[in-house]
């Protein structure tokens, strides 16, 4: 559009077909220009200060240097919005601790480029927008369990948590402040397949709580925390006086699945007046319909507000739509769900 600035992106891949494919992938989207592309580390600190690019799409392997020991060298002295691109989990969540900003699976075949540029897009919106400074201040060390916040629970509760851009810091700031006596916890973070697993195992491992990747069927109990699983919408039900999670392949909700919408509308029925929403740090609206049908239904609902935000995104549509009846800054949404929980 005239007069609007658009979004320089910088690729950074030694492969020159990906790198092609990625070009011509963007063709079109008025909102970004690929304004240049560097086959190794090398190469991309020759051209940084060159090409001043808005947002740095990464490679993880590659030759000279991996993405990785690249980004933990960049950072202190270059820092910008960085998407990482790998097919393996721990790769990804290495980046995320090193000071990426967000991933994005590589495709494993030809017909997934579609959904990929589509997804890229958003991505690299997304990181354009994001108070990056602020993220790299608060990254949280997920390396040692704390002691934990105690308190008497309501156990007949059930805490659901939806996040996307910068969740994954969000999320582990909040869990790894409690201790293992909270009620049922359900949480998506947008994530695909193959990639909630390691997320869930590296939460329980900084964690008081059990946390791991749902299944079908999975009972919801008090010191749990189920994540939805990439590539699947997780719902919640209740029976017999009982919470269980149904975990099937869908059709994708705001783009999304897992989708928080799909999560909060049936944790809104199942619930009720029982349930604590809490919608986190994200791009688009993903969460906001369902955080105001668990207000509706008489539960409780809190929003991250602005400034702690990576990006304020699916918080600022739950606000607007007033689904949010509390909004918070990320350091106090724990003690927020713990005063919910014991209600």
């Amino acid at each position: 559009m005239p007069g609007v600035e658009k979004i320089r992106l910088m690729i950074v891949d030694d492969s020159l077909l990906f790198r092609e494919l990625v070009i011509q992938g963007l063709e079109g989207d008025g909102r970004i220009e690929v304004v240049g592309f560097a086959a190794d580390p090398f190469e991309t600190k020759d051209k940084l200060p060159l090409l001043e690019p808005h947002v740095l799409l990464l490679d993880v392997e590659m030759p000279k240097m991996d993405g990785i020991k690249f980004l933990r060298s960049l950072m202190p002295q270059y820092p910008l919005p960085v998407i990482i691109i790998s097919s393996l989990a721990v790769s990804v969540f290495e980046a995320l601790d090193a000071g990426a900003l967000d991933f994005i699976a590589k495709p494993q075949r030809r017909e997934d480029y579609g959904d990929f540029f589509a997804e890229l897009r958003e991505k690299v919106v997304a990181a354009s927008k994001a108070r990056f400074a602020f993220r790299r201040k608060q990254n949280v060390s997920i390396e040692l369990k704390p002691e934990g916040v105690a308190g008497p629970v309501n156990a007949d509760k059930v805490i659901a948590i939806g996040a996307s851009t910068g969740g994954t810091d969000a999320i582990t700031s909040i869990l790894t402040k409690f201790s293992g006596n909270m009620p049922g916890m359900v949480v998506v973070e947008h994530m695909p397949s193959g990639f909630t697993k390691m997320f869930a195992q590296r939460l329980d491992e900084a964690c008081n709580l059990e946390v791991r990747e749902a299944t079908d069927g999975d009972m919801v109990r008090p010191g749990t925390v189920l994540i939805a699983p990439g590539g699947f919408q997780m719902e919640l039900e209740k029976a017999g006086g009982v919470y269980r999670v149904r975990c099937a392949r869908g059709e994708p909700v705001n783009g999304h699945q897992p989708s928080v919408d799909v999560l909060f509308s049936s944790v809104a029925a199942a619930a009720g007046k029982d349930a604590v929403g809490v919608i986190l740090t994200g791009m688009g609206v993903d969460g906001a319909l369902g955080l105001l049908r668990i207000l509706e239904a008489g539960g409780r609902t809190v929003g991250q507000d602005e400034r702690s935000s990576v990006v304020y995104g699916m918080p600022m549509a739950a606000f607007l739509m007033g689904a949010v009846q509390t909004q918070l800054p990320l350091f106090r949404i724990a003690d927020e769900i713990l005063r919910l929980a014991e209600g």
